[in-house]
């Protein structure tokens, strides 16, 4: 046998080496796929060098010459009885569970290196580094509370093909990898060569076809994939169905929030469960050191070829490779190879697992919000109810309305009486003309007789005394009588023939005379005319002193009722006529992005009466809300 010469090494935090343990025994090492690699070792209870394996620091593991990988110590435990302190380590991968991604972080629609990327920076202290990512999916994700390995592991969940996590720490800082998987066989397991024993072990009791996936939430208002599947909120495997009938199950996992997502993984476990599992326990020789071919060589995450009696040839993943005691027994090798037996004890650890996450994730619960509204409107003023809807309703089960029309209310009668100004709204002079004119008759109003004397008189004159009237009148052309009319001068009288009057001759000197008149009137006629009047411009002012109109406090309701009312919601016609409605559905009409979803933010519940009334209304909102964002006050 050849001789080892290293097989352990003892490391600080700082990767200095503190020791060479070649006294350790019972060395071991457990690689499985896409999981954190195990190792144990002993040392014997009196080795100086048992203190120089300090916990949380690390140990290097080779196998002959070939480097498995660094680990750090976790239990110790010292036997009295065996005289050995036994040592349990973990792969250094197991550092990244030493990172909490706290609170939440959400990212949606990245590209898987993007996303990687983004968890690798979220490191306390800088131990890895993203090295070569060959597959790219884009996904949505959040995580909260969770450490970074969990996170790190979960971005491949919604895979539908294989990959693989490899690593390097044979630099500092690490380096992680996420790879497709090999899929040609590149060494063998052959009866009477390396073989040592088999068993394939066919498990039906984890055979699914149809699967119910549940994601984030409680209740109504957990997320399924009905959104996105054809209102199914399942998925099957038809072939598979029709050759074992329909065998479903309820699969939860609450990290999801993303409808796509959730799908997605649940189909990459269909194509698992869909069949029995088939395991395959090999226990073979690893005779590489022997013959020097690689085809020899058993390590995990190889595609291994089969070659058995009585069985076709089949390659099949390497995903377990443990090696019990590399120094006592370096040869033996076990191995299983296909897919991992999923148990009841795997599956309930599994389950136990994901329970611890989700206890510290944020979930949230089913909430009632009423908006009430009681305002007066008529045609030209409806009554508008304003609903805000904020991001954190994850759903929004109910919106209904609730609403009774009643008569126009005020509450003012009227006002008190008080006085007013009134002030020519302008003024200025002109000319008026009356509005009709015309000539007549017109009479003094008022004429009596009276006995009248003259005021002055005087100079030669003569005064006809009596006329007599008797008899026909003839001209007396000789009979002149001379007078003198009142400016003195004289003038011939021609008097009658026959008349008998007499007069007074050559009169002279001052006098008076009096005469008596008759009661009489004077009448006198009045041509067509107009009468004008011009004004100078000039306004009229009315000045009253300071006073208030009091109101006059009361409820006063409008007689009548409208006769029809008209809703609408985010301007969509949804009801017209009745005067009151109970519990209408107004989902269907709110605004909606281009997916269906509700939009978030501001939306108008408008109702609007063809008169005077008044609308007393209520809507009623049932919602899951999510417990996140905001402060704690």
């Amino acid at each position: 046998m050849k001789e080892v010469k290293l097989l352990l090494k003892a490391l600080d935090l700082q990767r200095n080496v503190t020791a060479i343990l070649e006294n350790a025994k019972g060395i071991s090492y457990t690689r499985i796929n896409n999981q954190i690699w195990k190792a144990s070792f002993s040392l014997p209870i009196n080795n100086p060098k048992v203190d120089k394996v300090k916990l949380l620091k690390y140990v290097e593991v080779y196998d002959e010459e070939k480097y498995i990988g660094l680990f750090r110590i976790i239990p110790k435990k010292t036997s009295k009885s065996t005289l050995t302190v036994s040592f349990e380590c973990e792969h250094v991968l197991a550092t990244l569970l030493g990172s909490t991604l706290f609170k939440d972080h959400q990212l949606t629609n990245l590209p898987t290196n993007e996303v990687l990327q983004y968890l690798i920076d979220q490191q306390k202290e800088k131990h890895w580094q993203l090295g070569n990512v060959e597959i790219i999916r884009y996904f949505h994700y959040l995580w909260e509370n969770e450490n970074l390995l969990s996170a790190i592991f979960s971005v491949t969940k919604p895979f539908d093909e294989q990959y693989r996590w490899t690593w390097d720490t044979t630099s500092y800082p690490w380096t992680l990898n996420l790879v497709r998987p090999n899929t040609e066989p590149v060494c063998r397991i052959k009866e009477r060569h390396n073989l040592i024993d088999f068993e394939i072990e066919e498990n039906p009791m984890s055979v699914f076809n149809r699967i119910y996936p549940l994601g984030y939430g409680e209740g109504v208002n957990q997320l399924t994939i009905e959104s996105i599947n054809n209102g199914f909120p399942y998925i099957e495997d038809a072939a598979a169905i029709a050759e074992n009938g329909i065998i479903e199950t309820t699969w939860a996992d609450k990290r999801f929030e993303d409808a796509a997502t959730l799908k997605a993984s649940a189909e990459a476990l269909l194509k698992k469960w869909k069949e029995p599992v088939v395991s395959w326990v090999v226990s073979a020789a690893d005779v590489s050191t022997i013959t020097g071919a690689k085809v020899d060589e058993l390590k995990e995450g190889n595609v291994v070829r089969l070659e058995l009696d009585d069985y076709p040839n089949v390659d099949l993943l390497i995903m377990k490779e443990h090696r019990p005691d590399i120094k006592g027994d370096p040869g033996n090798t076990q191995l299983e190879i296909g897919s991992l037996t999923e148990d009841l004890s795997t599956t309930q650890a599994d389950l136990e697992r994901r329970q611890k996450i989700n206890e510290v994730y944020a979930q949230g619960a089913t909430n009632l919000l009423a908006y009430s509204y009681n305002d007066n409107a008529d045609g030209e003023n409806p009554a508008e109810i304003m609903i805000f809807l904020p991001e954190e309703m994850v759903k929004i089960n109910k919106l209904l309305l609730t609403y009774k029309t009643d008569y126009f209310r005020a509450y003012e009668q009227a006002t008190e009486g008080g006085g007013a100004t009134t002030v020519t709204s302008s003024a200025g002079g002109g000319t008026t003309v009356s509005s009709s004119s015309g000539g007549g008759t017109s009479s003094t109003s008022s004429a009596g007789g009276g006995t009248s004397t003259s005021t002055a008189a005087g100079g030669d004159h003569s005064h006809r005394m009596f006329l007599s009237l008797e008899g026909p009148i003839q001209e007396l052309p000789n009979a002149l009588f001379q007078s003198k009319n009142s400016a003195g001068q004289a003038v011939n009288v021609v008097m009658p023939a026959n008349n008998v009057d007499l007069y007074t001759y050559s009169s002279s000197g001052s006098h008076v005379h009096v005469f008596t008149l008759t009661d009489h009137v004077h009448t006198f006629t009045t041509q067509n005319h107009t009468h004008s009047i011009t004004l100078q411009h000039h306004s009229h002012t009315t000045t009253l002193p300071n006073h208030i109109h009091a109101i006059k406090f009361g409820i006063y309701k409008h007689t009548d009722l409208p006769t029809r009312i008209s809703i609408k919601v985010d301007g969509n016609v949804v009801d017209e006529g009745a005067l009151e409605i109970e519990n209408l559905d107004l989902l269907p009409y709110l605004e909606k992005d281009s997916e269906g979803k509700v939009t978030r933010g501001w939306h108008t519940v408008s109702i609007t009466p063809d008169d005077l009334g008044r609308i007393n209304a209520n809507v009623i909102t049932q919602f899951f809300m999510q417990s996140r964002g905001g402060g704690s006050f």
